[in-house]
């Protein structure tokens, strides 16, 4: 069973841009793409900590802003040579505003 969070509105994020979201569980990084598809994933890059909701979004990826790593939006995987990866969250958009899956937070990160 699912508890969904309204978190915002999807006006709120810029195309390629993302929003911040601070959860008891931890932040979470909102992500918008140029089609207006949400991902949400853990805001702190495997490597080095990086804050992703600061990164730069292009296609269904992120930069980390420190280390120029590349993640995956929809796998939080990480792409090229780089290894690891960040925990995902389902997100979805009804009348127009983005909806978190926060029991799947507190369960931990999506396989």
């Amino acid at each position: 069973m699912s508890d969904w969070t309204d978190i915002g509105a999807l006006s709120a994020i810029p195309e390629r841009g993302a929003r911040l979201v601070k959860t008891a569980m931890g932040c979470v990084a909102v992500f918008r793409t140029v089609d207006d598809e949400i991902f949400a994933i853990d805001d702190a890059c495997p490597h080095k900590g990086g804050p992703l909701s600061e990164g730069i979004v292009h296609g269904r990826s992120v930069t980390c802003p420190l280390h120029n790593m590349v993640l995956r939006l929809d796998t939080g995987l990480a792409q090229g040579a780089d290894e690891g990866s960040v925990a995902t969250y389902p997100v979805r958009v009804e009348a127009g505003r983005i909806l978190l899956d926060t029991e799947r937070l507190r369960r931990g990160r999506v396989a």
